[in-house]
């Protein structure tokens, strides 16, 4: 219990620029090991509008947006989806693509419509994510990460989030909604920018 204590005593505070539940549980499950203690946004703090061209863009806005009003580390992310098939979308407009007002579960419904009589051999797809750490309202280091699949014909599994039901993972066979956090971290695009992160963390502790 000493040695636990001692180690939540020295744990580094690194704060999280997103509002989305599974982003949080999957950064926070890469943290686990670390010297690093994730927290939320505060519940007041404004919306940044995502208004760049590449996932890179975004990540650095959202990082520079939360470091200039926060004195902690702060680490934002930006993901999505690109279908070869339709020209790379939903792109950068992943959580925004054809309406904002829709659910995901309509975005994902739209997307199968969309490949309705592509055939399975020209579903491939890749999931994207960039990582943008920032302290004192600079960007520290940057990771990427990126995963290749296709879309499925329909929905599958109830884990996950965003567009996991229907990307499958070619050497499992299955969505990212149908494996665990754990295995899909091994996988997924998130859990390789994430692992690059831990990596420079381990030897980046702020003065």
């Amino acid at each position: 219990m000493r040695s636990m204590a001692n180690r939540q005593s020295r744990c580094l505070r690194l704060v999280f620029a997103t509002r989305n539940e599974g982003k949080v549980a999957e950064l926070t499950a890469l943290l686990k090991e670390t010297c690093w203690a994730p927290e939320r946004l505060p519940p007041s703090f404004g919306n940044y509008e995502e208004t760049g061209e590449t996932f890179a863009d975004n990540a650095r806005g959202k990082a520079l947006f939360a470091s200039a009003q926060l004195s902690s580390p702060v680490l934002a992310d930006d993901s999505g989806l690109e279908i070869d098939a339709l020209g790379g979308e939903p792109g950068v407009r992943s959580a925004r693509y054809i309406d904002e007002s829709l659910s995901q579960e309509e975005r994902n419904k739209a997307v199968l419509d969309k490949l309705s009589d592509t055939p399975v051999e020209l579903r491939t797809a890749h999931f994207f994510c960039h990582l943008a750490l920032a302290l004192d309202n600079d960007i520290v280091h940057e990771t990427t990460g990126r995963c290749s699949g296709s879309i499925g014909l329909a929905p599958r599994g109830n884990q996950g989030f965003g567009y996991d039901s229907i990307f499958i993972v070619p050497n499992l066979g299955l969505t990212f909604a149908e494996i665990r956090l754990e295995d899909k971290s091994a996988q997924s695009h998130r859990g390789a920018a994430m692992r690059a992160m831990v990596e420079f963390l381990g030897r980046w502790p702020p003065n």
